[in-house]
């Protein structure tokens, strides 16, 4: 594979970190350049994230020196310096879908971990695993966009992952009718720790503005079908969703109740957790440097009924696996269990850049 290089837009928050995290020893991305808001600009990274730096290891000495460019002024030098972008910016959404489109047509991909921009009918948001294949719209974009190479892609919500594709996988040979879903979110996820969030210790919070919308909005763009031009929403899995702010640095972690369209004919428990098992999807085929070896990790009811637990299970392969178990009959439903993964890996920085290497595999990137 060739060389990038790249740039992280939004580098001093905390997914931006996570990316640099991600990023400094990468095999095929090089960061060249960082950029940030007009505040950070101009700083050497070191002294623009100061003590906001939230992750466990240190600043890379490879990045430390960097000088932060000013995400929305220096576009174009930004464009010119770098084969394509990572976007982790706290901005109002009408101002993120502006600049994410102003760094397409300025022909340089993004990579977005914003939401912005995951309703717009021709920009994929990927799940590498589940619907790769959605890359295909990128030719759709460019030709409205006018460019030859620019465009945008997204990744999902981060604690939709830690559920759907379990769902996803059971749903390619046994469709789903309706998913009962409870998310218990860390509190990274609001870009705290909880030495800058104090209240949540032994606290809980039951309402996280617009993450029950994207639960149950964002599955049926990632289920759906690319026509005319478009990715046009499945309407054949219906969710409804509840979500909680938990005292957890780390992980979210899901309750889910679901049933089958055919309730008569429903897998096995047994059936369900291999499935889980001998999922192999395009990045494992690929054998991309952030694919998880066994995407799935199953815990039995039976052998284990107190697994996952959040601090071994968001670890799991680098923090990229998704951890199942509890799978049990219901009395309402057809089966209830618990999922979770690690939201700022998986969820977020680490899914985003697994998306980039499935883009770079598959020629998007050239």
């Amino acid at each position: 594979m060739r060389q990038f290089n790249v740039g992280i837009i939004g580098a001093t928050g905390m997914v931006g970190q996570r990316f640099i995290t991600l990023l400094h020893d990468h095999p095929w991305f090089n960061i060249k350049l960082l950029a940030a808001s007009p505040r950070s600009a101009g700083k050497k990274y070191s002294e623009a994230v100061g003590s906001r730096w939230s992750m466990s290891v240190d600043i890379p000495e490879s990045v430390r020196d960097m000088v932060v460019y000013d995400a929305a002024a220096d576009v174009e030098k930004i464009a010119a310096e770098v084969d394509f972008v990572f976007c982790a910016v706290d901005m109002k959404k009408d101002e993120i879908k502006a600049l994410e489109e102003k760094y397409a047509k300025a022909e340089c991909p993004v990579v977005s971990n914003n939401s912005a921009h995951r309703h717009t009918p021709d920009v994929p948001m990927i799940i590498p695993e589940i619907n790769p294949e959605h890359a295909e719209i990128i030719e759709a974009q460019k030709k409205r966009l006018g460019t030859k190479r620019g465009f945008i892609a997204v990744k999902s919500n981060c604690s939709l992952q830690s559920y759907l594709p379990a769902l996803a996988v059971i749903n390619e040979k046994y469709p789903i009718d309706k998913a009962l879903v409870t998310t218990y979110q860390a509190i990274s996820g609001a870009g705290k720790t909880f030495e800058s969030w104090p209240e949540m210790v032994d606290n809980l919070i039951p309402y996280i503005g617009g993450e029950e919308m994207k639960s149950e909005v964002e599955p049926n763009k990632i289920l759906g079908e690319i026509k005319g031009g478009e990715i046009v929403p499945s309407d054949k899995l219906s969710i409804e969703c509840q979500t909680y702010r938990v005292p957890v640095s780390d992980g979210h972690t899901a309750a889910i109740f679901f049933s089958f369209k055919d309730r008569k004919n429903k897998p096995s428990v047994e059936e369900i957790e291999n499935m889980w098992r001998e999922f192999e999807g395009e990045p494992q085929k690929l054998g991309l440097p952030h694919a998880p070896k066994q995407f799935i990790y199953v815990y039995t009811e039976s052998e284990q009924p107190d697994k996952p637990q959040i601090k071994e299970a968001r670890e799991i392969d680098g923090g990229m696996a998704i951890s199942c178990g509890r799978l049990r009959e219901s009395a309402q439903y057809d089966y209830k269990m618990v999922s979770m993964s690690h939201n700022t890996l998986r969820g977020a920085a680490g899914g985003a850049v697994l998306m980039a290497e499935l883009l770079a595999a598959k020629g998007y990137l050239d």
